[in-house]
C-alpha cells in the first residue's frame, strides 16, 4: 500500500468498522477527538492520510479528481481485508464519502456528512479563492497561519491559542507543496452531485454547525433534504471544525447514530 492507514481497535475484519475521512488537510490525526469515543464502544476504526498528505506522499495530477480519493478507500478497504463500513467524512471527506455511496454503495453500511457539501456555492467559492491567492501570494507560512479563521469559532481559538499555535506549527512543517493544494481544492470545486442525491440508499447523518464560516450551512440543509434516508443534527456553535471544537456533543450525537445502524 502507498497509503498510510491505521486500524485502532478490534483488528479482526469482521468487527463493526468504521473509516474516518478527514477534509482538506488530509490527515488521520484529524479525528483525534473520535477515536477514543469509538474505540470504547468495541469497533474497530481506520484512519489514513489521502493522498498527497502526511505520510502518503505523492505529486498530485492536476486533473486529480473525488472519483481518484474514492478509489484509494477501495484500496484501503480491500488491503484491510473490509467488506463494508461505516464511512465517515469531514467537508471535503464527506464528498469522498458520496461518491463511493453513489458509485459503489455496497462498500457503506452507513454515512456521516460533517459540515460537507453536494455542489459548488459562491461564499465557499470566494473563500477557496481567497486561500489560493495567500498561498500563491505569500507562501505556505501565510496560508496555513490563516487556516484556523476557517475551520474555527474566534472565541475557540482565543481560548485554545496555544493548541492552534501548535497546529500551524505542524501543518507548516508538512505542508503537501502548492501544486497538491491547487489539485485537491481544484477536485472538490468540480464535485457536483446534487441531483443525485436522492440514489443514495444507505443510512446518513448530516452534521453542521450553525456558525461555520467556510462552508454555509445550509448546503447541508439541501443534502438532508435530498437524501432519501438522512437525519440531521445542527450545531448552534463550533465552526467549521465542530467535532473538534465540541467534541462531547458531536460524539453524543453520531455515536447514538450508529447505535441505531445494523452493526
Amino acid at each position: 500500500m502507498t497509503l498510510h492507514y491505521e486500524i485502532h481497535g478490534p483488528q479482526h475484519s469482521d468487527a463493526p468498522s468504521v473509516l474516518l475521512s478527514s477534509g482538506l488537510g488530509g490527515s488521520a490525526s484529524y479525528w483525534k477527538h473520535q477515536l477514543g469515543a469509538l474505540v470504547a464502544s468495541n469497533r474497530r476504526v481506520i484512519v489514513y492520510d489521502q493522498h498527497g498528505t502526511g505520510r502518503s506522499p505523492a505529486e498530485l495530477p492536476p486533473d486529480y479528481a473525488i472519483a481518484d480519493m474514492a478509489a484509494d478507500v477501495l484500496a484501503i478497504l480491500a488491503d484491510s481485508h473490509t467488506a463494508s463500513c461505516h464511512f465517515v467524512g469531514h467537508a471535503l471527506g464527506g464528498l469522498v464519502g458520496l461518491q463511493l455511496a453513489l458509485e459503489h454503495p455496497q462498500t457503506l453500511a452507513s454515512l456521516t456528512l460533517i459540515n460537507a457539501w453536494a455542489a459548488p456555492n459562491a461564499h465557499s467559492a470566494r473563500c477557496f479563492n481567497a486561500r489560493l491567492s495567500l498561498l500563491d501570494a505569500c507562501g505556505p507560512g501565510v496560508y496555513v497561519a490563516a487556516q484556523p479563521i476557517f475551520l474555527y469559532p474566534a472565541a475557540w481559538a482565543q481560548e485554545n491559542a496555544e493548541l492552534v499555535d501548535a497546529e500551524v506549527a505542524h501543518a507548516l512543517a508538512h505542508f503537501p507543496g502548492a501544486a497538491n493544494m491547487h489539485a485537491r481544492i481544484s477536485a472538490l470545486r468540480e464535485f457536483n452531485v446534487q441531483d443525485r442525491l436522492p440514489q443514495v440508499k444507505c443510512p446518513v447523518l448530516v452534521s453542521a454547525a450553525l456558525d461555520d464560516v467556510l462552508v454555509p450551512w445550509t448546503q447541508s440543509s439541501l443534502m438532508a433534504k435530498e437524501l432519501p434516508h438522512a437525519s440531521a443534527d445542527y450545531m448552534p456553535h463550533g465552526g467549521h471544525a465542530h467535532n473538534i471544537t465540541a467534541p462531547e456533543a458531536f460524539n453524543r450525537t453520531f455515536l447514538g447514530f450508529l447505535e441505531r445502524q445494523p452493526k
